[in-house]
């Protein structure tokens, strides 16, 4: 089994709403590997499980290995994506902070950029995860890193299963045809009760008791229209989060009204823009950052 010997699970301080996000993202990913790997890992040992780099090279080449296999399978499929042809190597005894560690998630990064094609803008730095300098940067790399793997077949965290969910929600609305080609897909979560998720989404625009609230109205099951344009938004259940699919990302809820939802100026202090803040905002403390 992997891990750190003797690292034990640590309390989580209580966070911001911006950075509820990244806790939620980072917890949906701990529990992935450790679903995948038999880790000893979870929200709050995850950056000191990966920071050796030990283990994201082995996934590195279980990835590499998977897709091989996947090749073979379905080669016609298999010529229309990128996959990768090469492992990584790795020292698996690499202490944390050390050169050797430093060696290891540098090869990560090459094989994730050349191997796998990630996106610059989604990628990390060794000092990154080593010396904690982007700890965001890291979270999303890894998470896109799971989307291409979902592609020819591997596991794939809760998060991801979700935006594979809402793309096929929105297929079918719009009627389109099915995507060539016809993917895999890996073992899936149990389908989450929506029934909850309208009081829980209700519960978090009420904090503010504006005589008029910033209003989110239910279009259907995890769907709503939000504000006074005609935008909608798809919200998701993830253990006790509720998630905003914003853009190719996540969000939570709690942050995106912080952002979007006047009254909370969230992002300004009342001395900057009184006019935007209500009484209640202010005495209920929406002025966490």
């Amino acid at each position: 089994m992997w891990g750190t010997p003797g690292t034990g699970a640590r309390s989580i301080r209580p966070y911001q709403s911006s950075g509820q996000y990244l806790y939620a993202m980072k917890e949906d990913l701990a529990e992935w590997l450790k679903e995948l790997y038999d880790l000893d890992i979870d929200v709050g040992t995850f950056l000191e499980v990966l920071e050796t780099g030990a283990v994201l090279c082995s996934h590195a080449n279980h990835v590499t290995q998977a897709a091989g296999e996947f090749a073979r399978a379905c080669p016609e499929v298999a010529r229309q994506l990128q996959l990768p042809s090469a492992g990584v190597t790795c020292n698996l005894t690499a202490q944390p902070g050390t050169f050797q560690a430093r060696d290891n998630v540098s090869n990560f990064i090459q094989w994730c950029r050349k191997e796998m094609g990630i996106k610059d803008v989604l990628m990390f730095e060794t000092e990154d995860l080593v010396l904690r300098k982007n700890e965001k940067n890291f979270v999303l790399c890894l998470l896109e890193l799971a989307r291409h793997g979902s592609r020819f077949g591997m596991r794939a965290p809760t998060l991801v299963q979700m935006e594979e969910e809402i793309e096929e929600e929105l297929r079918q609305e719009l009627e389109l045809p099915a995507p060539e080609p016809n993917l895999p897909r890996g073992p899936r979560r149990a389908p989450r009760d929506l029934q909850n998720l309208d009081q829980m989404v209700q519960h978090l625009v009420s904090r503010c008791t504006c005589p008029v609230q910033f209003p989110m109205i239910k279009v259907s099951e995890g769907k709503y229209r939000v504000g006074d344009s005609d935008s909608l938004i798809f919200v998701r259940i993830l253990r006790e989060h509720v998630m905003v699919r914003v853009g190719g990302g996540w969000d939570t809820l709690e942050h995106y009204l912080d952002k979007h939802d006047p009254c909370r100026c969230a992002a300004l202090s009342p001395e900057q823009h009184p006019q935007t803040c209500c009484v209640f905002c202010w005495i209920s403390g929406h002025f966490r950052y």
